[in-house]
């Protein structure tokens, strides 16, 4: 076994357990000790190591933190978690609510934007009606993946298939073949987490005062700032969609967003103060990982040894959701779609390695960047984040349900 793929499974483990002897470790410094061991071995190059680290996620990532880190400043997160909170009378209305919400949001403007976003929400709605901050976790987690499914811009791994298979009509093509099926996952998903949560979903939820912003100047600002992102988002799709396939980088949509904020905000200061900067360094080590694990074919070799039938969809739905796991899902796509698009595939097949690669995000906590995003943030914020192994005792039997309805109506 290479020792790319021993570092991993270790990586795995010690997320799980989340120490060495008596000292506690952070996700950020348990995948950085891996991106460190991988180096070190000589299982990657420096020069592959930086090529490996994509830049336009980890820019992405840090303009939406910061437009994030304003939004809380300004006192809009508060705001906009008093209407929620005033609008639901009990727990059960508030989960449908963050389900379909953070799901359909997903869809339109990327997993990931949502999961930025969500956090700071979350966190604020918990802390003021004393709601688990773990049933909330789950839900925007699952809610923000499995929404993503339905559109070729909900995630990037969704966006690669329509593209390099030349789909025509691609929001059609994926609405017609995956949004039934990810309607019934959205209500599986609500099943699941009432049946892990059921205590707090008979919960009623008391209104609370009136809030108002602690900086309005900023709060204009940030919805300025969200405006550009919906808007140069939309343009994206518009654009990568057309036969020129011109691609507006992801780094462009959040730096230009942010900008606004970072050169008319007199906090500025405070704002770069609080970005989650564990974060970058998790992805960022991350990706040195998973390329590592990537150059030594074990993968690959699985895939030739087994004599998989790519062409088969439910085959495609469960080998992507396990081998997600461990190469993450962008790069699987990567690997499977070129050997499927050699054989002229169906769009069902398509929509099938669009769902499971998605919907593997659910299994477990490394299943999906948004999953990491989530948890990492609330870390960084000094509060008990979902650990591995809760995410897992969740995570495991509502994918087992989604991979099974897919299958189905797929």
């Amino acid at each position: 076994m290479p020792f790319s793929v021993i570092v991993i499974i270790l990586v795995f483990l010690l997320i799980a357990v989340r120490k060495i002897g008596n000292v506690r470790l952070e996700l950020y410094q348990i995948m950085l000790l891996g991106a460190a061991l991988v180096l070190v071995s000589g299982s990657i190059s420096i020069k592959d190591a930086i090529l490996a680290i994509d830049l336009d996620v980890i820019l992405f990532l840090f303009g939406m933190f910061i437009i994030g880190s304003a939004m809380e400043e300004s006192g809009l997160i508060e705001l906009l978690s008093y209407r929620a909170l005033n609008r639901f009378k009990n727990v059960d209305l508030l989960v449908v609510a963050i389900l379909l919400l953070s799901g359909f949001s997903s869809a339109l403007l990327l997993n990931d934007t949502i999961a930025v976003i969500g956090v700071p929400l979350i966190l604020s709605i918990s802390k003021r009606n004393d709601i688990s901050l773990k049933l909330l976790t789950m839900t925007l987690a699952v809610g923000v993946t499995t929404g993503s499914v339905l559109s070729p811009i909900g995630n990037p791994q969704n966006l690669l298939i329509a593209v390099k298979s030349e789909m025509e009509n691609p929001f059609v093509v994926f609405l017609r073949y995956l949004f039934f099926p990810t309607m019934i996952s959205m209500l599986a998903s609500y099943l699941v987490l009432r049946i892990f949560f059921k205590r707090e979903f008979h919960k009623r939820i008391e209104r609370i005062e009136t809030i108002r912003l602690r900086d309005p100047p900023l709060a204009r600002l940030c919805n300025f700032s969200i405006g550009i992102v919906i808007g140069l988002i939309t343009l994206k799709s518009i654009l990568f969609l057309t036969p020129l396939h011109i691609n507006l980088r992801l780094t462009f949509i959040s730096i230009g967003a942010a900008i606004p904020i970072l050169m008319f905000s007199p906090k500025r200061t405070q704002i770069m103060r609080k970005t989650d900067y564990k974060t970058l360094i998790f992805f960022a080590s991350m990706f040195i990982v998973m390329q590592a694990v990537w150059n030594s074919n074990f993968i690959q070799s699985i895939l030739q040894r087994g004599g998989f039938d790519l062409m088969n969809k439910d085959t495609i739905v469960v080998i992507s959701v396990v081998l997600s796991q461990i190469l993450s899902n962008v790069p699987l796509v990567a690997l499977i779609l070129p050997a499927i698009l050699i054989k002229e595939p169906s769009y069902s097949l398509l929509c099938a390695l669009a769902a499971g690669s998605t919907i593997a995000g659910n299994l477990l906590l490394l299943g999906a960047a948004s999953n990491i995003i989530i948890v990492q943030n609330l870390e960084q914020r000094k509060e008990e984040a979902i650990s591995f192994l809760e995410f897992a005792k969740i995570g495991i039997p509502l994918t087992l349900v989604q991979v099974f309805i897919y299958i189905i109506f797929i």
